[in-house]
């Protein structure tokens, strides 16, 4: 390791599957940027999330514990303040630290919940600072700081800093043409009036036939990914002028390519529907695919279905889920001139040799698999597995590397970068062994996690499951009664669901075993015994 501690680049994007860069084979999309990246870092081909979906998983990512250990088990509930962060970790040992994008780590929608603690009938209800196992997840305005309606309520509504150990704070609230926060203020800094030129109302002249797309009339300049890059370029601009003075953490967190899907500009159509070849599940998942892809195939009959849903699938026809993967890949290209961006400043600022960077995806998108968009409760490859690429410009490392690995697992690799020790009940591991040899020194498993407020599969109660993924096998358990199993080699494509399949009842019990090792593995070891007894 090299004497210096060295600065640190989170680069995340959102919603964002591991096949649609050109690293990872995408066969037409334009990324040299982060091409770049894995040219000169290692590129993780099996590195999932620890849940599928934006808050958790963000969560887990800051404090390397799994959603159901930190707190934050779904969409909905935020990340203590009472939780440590690997950042907090950082800034202690002299870092500077931003966040410059999304966070998504509090609510970012004002609606109550769905589901709710219920008092059984005839029983008086706990008292509110009572109401919770900890006393600290009583609701109060702490935890209201990522809230639209605060920000377009209040001109001096701002974040309370450090939040979560970034001592700087640029923020989006949202997605697409819709950026909240700091972003509004500086849209109108830029004369622009925010109701005027956003969402489908103002939108331009197309012929789109995808729910949830339209075609922005925000230009590309001022477009929440250029408000992003003007910020970022500021931020090293700012750290160049201490070069030997105190590291830098800074986290670039983009809003895309979650939808709706609104490239602006050239990236609209940038690339043709004509040019996506779908998933093969998308025209073949037959009878012995689990009860959880046939009930989502039949969520356009249902009472509840609403096509510009933001947090569950949509199942659409062949043109419209093209039309989202071409726009989806207009997006992914916009963040990656974004990056170009930033790489070319921190190399003419001499910050390049000093500087690790990551990239990195919150969850993935189905876009296609199963006739389905956007993301739910099946933990398909498209949805779990993400990009995850490090490249460090002093440190040995190795082109790819298979470990089953996640996002759980960044936090620990970066502390052990700068030389630092995690704090007691992280969860993930150093990955620089891997980046090193490319051999996986972990436990050749990985747990997904999932929490879900919406009555997706008729089910009538919140839904609930936990995956297992090994090197063969993808093994998914509901509450309810749903299961799935893959075999991964022979299946890729995750078409033939094998549970309860007679051949393969022995499999399924060592997976079923396995779990259970991975979720006592995974209990919380925080805090420590402080005396034997």
């Amino acid at each position: 390791m090299a004497d210096k501690q060295p600065n640190f680049i989170v680069i995340m994007t959102d919603q964002h599957r591991a096949d649609y860069l050109g690293c990872y084979g995408h066969p037409f999309i334009k990324t040299p940027a982060i091409d770049s990246l894995a040219a000169r870092g290692t590129k993780f081909t099996r590195f999932y999330v620890s849940s599928p979906v934006c808050m958790p998983n963000r969560a887990s990512f800051m404090t390397g514990r799994m959603p159901s250990v930190c707190g934050a088990r779904g969409n909905g509930i935020p990340l203590s303040l009472q939780s440590n962060t690997f950042v907090e970790l950082l800034r202690s040992n002299g870092y500077k630290t931003s966040l410059i994008g999304k966070s998504h780590l509090m609510n970012i929608v004002p609606a109550p919940g769905l589901w709710q603690h219920e008092t059984p009938d005839g029983l008086s209800p706990a008292p509110d600072e009572l109401s919770e196992a900890d006393k600290f997840w009583v609701p109060d305005d702490l935890y209201d700081q990522e809230n639209p309606k605060k920000w377009a309520e209040n001109d001096d509504w701002k974040i309370d800093l450090p939040f979560y150990g970034f001592d700087q704070v640029k923020l989006c609230i949202g997605h697409g043409d819709q950026v909240m926060g700091d972003y509004t203020r500086w849209l109108s800094n830029q004369g622009i009036n925010r109701e005027n030129v956003i969402g489908p109302e103002n939108a331009l002249e197309a012929d789109v036939e995808c729910p949830q797309a339209w075609r922005t009339a925000l230009s590309e300049e001022h477009y929440p990914s250029s408000y992003i890059k003007e910020q970022s370029l500021a931020a090293l601009n700012e750290y160049s002028k201490g070069k030997g003075d105190d590291p830098f953490f800074m986290m670039v967190s983009f809003p895309d390519p979650h939808h709706p899907f609104t490239p602006p500009g050239k990236y609209w159509d940038m690339y043709s529907p004509d040019q996506v070849e779908l998933p093969k599940s998308f025209y073949n998942w037959p009878s012995n695919s689990s009860f959880a892809v046939q009930q989502a195939q039949k969520t356009k009959d249902a009472d509840w279905y609403n096509e510009n849903a933001t947090n569950t699938f949509l199942p659409v026809n062949e043109n419209q889920a093209k039309e989202a993967a071409a726009l989806t890949c207009g997006m992914i290209t916009m963040i990656d001139d974004v990056i170009g961006s930033l790489l070319k400043r921190l190399e003419d600022s001499g910050l390049k040799e000093n500087t690790v960077i990551v990239f990195t995806s919150d969850h993935g998108e189905f876009l296609g698999d199963y006739g389905l968009l956007l993301k739910g409760p099946l933990h398909v490859n498209s949805v779990t597995n993400v990009p995850f690429i490090y490249a460090d410009p002093t440190e040995k490392s190795v082109p790819e590397c298979d470990a089953i690995s996640g996002t759980m697992d960044i936090s620990s690799t970066i502390l052990a970068r700068a030389g630092l020790a995690g704090f007691n009940g992280m969860q993930g591991r150093s990955l620089l062994p891997e980046i090193q040899t490319g051999k996986d020194q972990g436990r050749g498993a990985r747990i997904i996690e999932e929490e879900m407020q919406y009555d997706v599969f008729d089910m009538k109660t919140p839904i609930r499951l936990r995956t297992l993924i090994t090197d063969d096998w993808r093994l998914s358990i509901y509450e309810d009664d749903i299961a799935e199993m893959y075999d991964l080699k022979n299946d890729p494509d995750e078409i033939n669901n094998l549970w309860g399949e007679p051949d393969y009842i022995e499999t399924q019990a060592d997976l079923l075993t396995r779990m259970t090792r991975e979720l006592i593995h995974y209990t919380d070891l925080s805090p420590a015994p402080r005396r034997r007894a």
